[in-house]
């Protein structure tokens, strides 16, 4: 906690250095430091600021792979990258035009990875160049001399000796002083900004609050007299209330919207801060958060909510949903509606908690044994995560299944201004059923066409009936008899089949509804974003390429089939591993395509290249560009 020393009235220094600002399209935008030292909430705030002006903005947490890694380390990199648009933002963007950082070595690791645009403006701490340890200070040096032989534009920021002037711990003031000094250099509201300092530290008492206006103030008033560039990225104020939150916030506010009230979770990197969310508010709305034991208990927590009535959700991550799949196979042998949330991560086993992958589909899909079939959906946006949840909900109850929505580390931190949602009591499922069963009536009385069957639910008179996850006749009770086993088999299949017939063909992105091309790229999840970005891109440039986006992944839509046929070459865009054909091992005989390429091919017969990437980061826009341009020659993949 900061509390003030000696604050300074800088608002005049601001303005008595303000330079005439540059007009730019977008801006990607860059603040890391070691973990603890605020730089996500600095640049989670320049986002909601800009958010608020009417900008475009798409935020991505830069979270290292441990916990809490060495201080000054390259691979330690904790921070945010900020894309800010005049027009709405759907992803990540490409490289890096700017980027501040809090010591050398962070920004060594994000220089290696590449993810700096040639020639980017630096705003490095200086604090280490008079360090005590003469290693860290010629490594400082060298490492300035370095950026600044390979172009890129360093300006070295005193940022510990101008916070010290105001608060009396520097290391926990700097990312407000940073986000002065980048509203100064966009040109960002100074009112909105004390606004959005006032909501953070809504909490503390006055001084805490005046400490860090104070350090933004300053920081403004050091960009204003130090820098001799100043950008503007014209806004356009929404016409209609919008929100920002990432995605794990819009899948907490999808769970209250659609008037499911247990979630049951244990925690698990990258979902948990949904269940914190819902934690914090969900008993405003007569919700319940349960945390288990484990993620087992977990689950069989929200089956045994379900089966009382209603329908619950329980949330988790990849590790998590892989245990979880023997209390997911009760739920759709006892035809128990449930909602499982499993916010992708990097795999197998512990993987890469903190890392970005779609290696999930597939065990979403099919995984557990036996035939157990359930829903899939996939949110593209954070927009989406919100929708879904409460698709989910509904599907779950009106079917009788278990509906997974996968969304991914992406989405999870990601943050994106959508519209508002305007509450609808269609969302919400109707009450508890406790009317009498109808005389005759059977648990599992199952629709010859449909699969489906009537409710029973707890506490209805005449419907007491003994719940089992062994194989079961209409009446739920234990039968292996091959031709009872198999009516169950059926109208659990059938379900899937229902629920298809009522979903629409994807709408095809890029040139008419009816129109082919040379390249179709289809993707599912977060990837929507960068791929539209890149298809656009690429039909300036004069290609005929288009793309596909699937939300239902199981079941597919009709219509799909005939959209592929109508393309010379059809590629799907993924975040999961692939076999790379130029490989020496690798042919037609042994590649292992991408999930979804799998699956469209088996489905469809269809000859489906992929291209994807499992780097633990969100795939680019300039990326899927280079392999779309490799794909219509015929030059396979980028290296």
């Amino acid at each position: 906690m900061n509390t003030l020393l000696s604050p300074e009235p800088v608002g005049a220094a601001v303005a008595a250095h303000r330079q005439p600002a540059t007009t730019l399209a977008e801006q990607i935008i860059e603040v890391i430091s070691d973990s603890g030292e605020g730089a996500q909430r600095c640049g989670q705030s320049l986002a909601a600021i800009a958010a608020r002006m009417g900008n475009g903005i798409w935020t991505t947490e830069i979270i290292p792979a441990e916990i809490q890694p060495p201080a000054r380390s390259v691979a330690g990199a904790s921070g945010i990258r900020i894309r800010i648009g005049s027009q709405r933002v759907s992803n990540g963007g490409d490289q890096t035009d700017l980027v501040v950082a809090f010591n050398e070595q962070v920004l060594i690791g994000r220089v290696q990875a590449g993810e700096l645009k040639p020639g980017a403006m630096i705003l490095l701490e200086s604090m280490w160049g008079q360090h005590r340890d003469a290693a860290v200070v010629a490594s400082y040096g060298k490492t300035v001399q370095a950026l600044r032989h390979d172009g890129f534009e360093v300006h070295e920021v005193p940022l510990e000796e101008a916070c010290k002037r105001l608060v009396s711990d520097p290391r926990k003031g700097k990312n407000m002083f940073v986000l002065g000094l980048l509203c100064q250099l966009y040109s960002l509201d100074a009112t909105l900004a004390r606004e959005q300092i006032a909501r953070i530290f809504g909490k503390k008492d006055q001084q805490v609050i005046a400490a860090n206006v104070a350090l933004y103030e300053a920081g403004a008033a050091w960009g204003a007299a130090n820098l001799d560039v100043r950008y503007r990225i014209p806004a356009q104020r929404a016409k209609v209330p919008q929100i920002v939150v990432n995605g794990n916030t819009a899948l907490a506010l999808g769970v209250i919207a659609s008037g499911m009230d247990i979630c049951a979770m244990y925690p698990i990197t990258p979902a948990t801060s949904a269940s914190h969310y819902l934690s914090e508010v969900f008993e405003n709305v007569g919700g319940v958060v349960h945390q288990a034991e484990d993620e087992i208990a977990a689950c069989a927590f929200a089956i045994g909510a379900s089966y009382a009535g209603k329908c619950a959700v329980t949330i988790t991550s990849g590790p998590g949903f892989s245990l979880k799949q023997e209390a997911m196979g009760l739920a759709v042998m006892a035809e128990i509606p449930l909602v499982v949330v499993n916010v992708q991560r990097g795999g197998p086993s512990t993987g890469q908690p903190t890392k970005v992958e779609q290696g999930d589909l597939l065990a979403a899909m099919f995984g557990g044994h036996g035939d157990a079939p359930k829903v899939v959906l996939a949110p593209c946006s954070i927009e989406d995560c919100f929708y879904s949840v409460i698709t989910a909900r509904k599907l779950a109850e009106l079917f009788g299944m278990v509906v997974v929505v996968l969304s991914d580390a992406s989405l999870s931190s990601a943050q994106q201004p959508f519209p508002r949602p305007v509450f609808s009591n269609d969302w919400l499922a109707p009450p508890v059923d406790q009317t009498p069963v109808p005389a005759g009536a059977k648990p599992y009385d199952w629709d010859p066409v449909t699969g489906l069957s009537r409710r029973f639910q707890p506490g209805q008179p005449g419907g007491m009936h003994t719940l089992t996850g062994l194989a079961h006749d209409r009446n739920s009770k234990v039968a292996y008899d091959p031709a009872i086993n198999e009516e169950g088999l059926r109208a659990r299949s059938l379900k899937l089949a229902a629920l298809q017939k009522t979903l629409k063909a994807p709408t095809v992105f890029g040139g008419r509804p009816d129109e082919g091309g040379d390249l179709l790229l289809v993707g599912w999840g977060s990837t929507l974003g960068a791929i539209e970005e890149a298809v656009l891109r690429l039909r300036a440039q004069g290609l005929a390429v288009s793309a596909l986006h699937l939300r239902f992944i199981q079941p597919l839509p009709s219509g799909i089939r005939e959209i592929l046929q109508r393309f010379r070459r059809v590629m799907t865009i993924e975040c999961n591993w692939s076999d790379k054909p130029e490989d020496a091992l690798i042919d037609e005989d042994n590649r292992r395509y991408s999930a979804l390429a799998m699956l469209l091919r088996s489905r469809f017969l269809v000859d489906i290249d992929c291209w994807s990437q499992a780097r633990g980061q969100p795939i680019k826009p300039g990326s899927i560009v280079e392999a779309a341009r490799a794909a219509l020659l015929g030059q396979g993949e980028p290296s």
